[in-house]
């Protein structure tokens, strides 16, 4: 099992990692994701700039919507550690059950129609391309 990173035992480089996530996201907690990549702390800091741009930044997609997009790029992925915290942000942006139910069957369904479209081999429609 990776070891876990904590604050109190970190490099300066990783604290001040540690430090900017804190800050952006308005809480003390570093949850476990980001204390085991702290093993690396380039690797750290380079996650860390690119969920904080992605996730963070202004833009057209709302906070939920973008929280919405990672459970189903997680589901799909099968990665458990992201659907759980995914979807414990997500309900704290206002995610309900029943939007969750709707979400999950639209991964379910879009991950049988893509493997139909892969195993069929199915060319695009041209008024599909761009």
């Amino acid at each position: 099992m990776t070891k876990l990173i904590e604050y109190e035992e970190a490099s300066d480089e990783v604290r001040s990692v540690y430090d900017d996530i804190r800050t952006t996201r308005q809480n003390d907690y570093i949850n476990n994701f980001w204390k085991a990549i702290a093993n690396h702390p380039p690797t750290l800091q380079r996650t860390w700039q690119a969920v904080k741009e992605v996730m963070t930044s202004p833009g057209e997609l709302d906070p939920l919507m973008r929280e919405l997009i990672y459970i189903a790029v997680s589901v799909t992925n099968g990665c458990e550690y992201c659907i759980a915290s995914h979807t414990t942000a997500a309900r704290a942006k206002g995610m309900s059950d029943t939007m969750f139910g709707e979400l999950m069957g639209i991964i379910a369904t879009a991950n049988t129609t893509n493997r139909l479209a892969n195993g069929y081999q199915i060319p695009v429609d041209e008024r599909f391309k761009t």
